[in-house]
């Protein structure tokens, strides 16, 4: 995970204050940046205004700055956005292991691992900040929003980079369960090794040629569609273009083989019924502090969905 300088601001019920980065045009001011940045659409002139009059737009020196300042392009601007209304994510986030320095918890489906775009209060992150009260509570690595499972966040800033530098480094093992269409050649492991980029504005990742940067073994385990997945590499959506491309796509993928928009859109208007069924199983890793050896396994299991029975196409791996 890429570590960026501290926010200047402190935190606020949970909540960073947001990290602006200006894209300046000629003669281009602070205000004109911030009026025209997609994060920051819920806020009119006036909100800006206010808060620049507080004190509460500043660089990252944390010093006070004028919307009428002239922007200098890629300089980083901090404030406090309004809460969006949000969708309550109607689940738990049970803690499955905790001591001085981290948390382990089990992560539903639908809940964002921090908050990005409108899924602010409704993260794992915030939740865990208000329910433990502490603001120095950060995570460790990530969950995609729609997968679950087990999910580690650090509990002291002095120990946060130990435990960042685990997944950096690829020393943690994470082994995933799916559920798919099944495909008997597939009970013998298959390793998936291509490359995979994902470019912005884009909602999928797309295998490409070039050196291979994503790596993931596959191995089927049940007559039911039950999958264990081994990622070797940490690239966006990897594990479910893997599946996809194997034709035995993850049981209510949005996004793989194809864009399905009603059943992305489900989730927006309180419809939780077709979770992705990819779960992050189990983690495991020597503490850089303990020298202890861990592992630590999600409870989840997943909903019965049909299409996981259906047979999928012969594949050759």
């Amino acid at each position: 995970m890429r570590r960026r300088r501290p926010s200047p601001l402190p935190i606020r019920d949970g909540v960073d204050a947001t990290r602006v980065v200006l894209r300046a045009g000629p003669e281009s001011t602070i205000g004109d940046c911030l009026r025209t940045t997609p994060a920051l659409a819920d806020l009119t002139d006036d909100d800006l205004r206010l808060r620049a009059q507080a004190g509460e737009i500043v660089d990252a020196a944390g010093d006070p700055v004028s919307l009428d300042a002239p922007a200098r392009l890629n300089t980083a601007i901090y404030l406090y956005r309004d809460l969006p209304d949000e969708v309550p994510i109607p689940f738990e986030l049970p803690i499955l292991y905790a001591d001085e320095n981290i948390v382990v918890v089990d992560k539903p489906h639908f809940l964002a691992t921090m908050p990005r775009g409108r899924h602010v209060t409704e993260t794992a992150l915030v939740r865990l900040r208000r329910q433990l009260g502490s603001d120095d509570v950060a995570p460790a690595h990530r969950l995609d929003r729609l997968t679950a499972g087990v999910l580690l966040f650090t509990l002291r800033r002095e120990v946060r980079a130990a435990y960042q530098d685990l997944f950096a480094t690829r020393a943690a093992t994470k082994e995933y369960r799916a559920l798919a269409p099944v495909d008997d050649a597939l009970t013998t492991t298959v390793t998936i090794r291509n490359r995979i980029e994902k470019t912005a504005g884009d909602l999928r990742a797309r295998v490409v040629d070039g050196p291979v940067n994503a790596i993931s073994d596959i191995t089927l385990l049940s007559d039911a569609g039950l999958y264990r997945l081994v990622p070797h590499t940490g690239r966006t959506h990897q594990l479910r273009l893997h599946m996809a491309s194997l034709r035995v796509p993850i049981v209510d993928d949005p996004l793989y083989p194809d864009v399905r928009p009603e059943l992305a859109q489900r989730p927006d208007v309180g419809d939780f019924s077709a979770p992705l069924r990819l779960v992050a199983h189990a983690l495991e890793f020597t503490d850089p502090f303990t020298g202890e050896r861990r592992r630590f396994e999600s409870r989840r299991s997943f909903p019965p969905a049909q299409p996981a029975s259906g047979r999928g196409g012969s594949t050759s791996g």
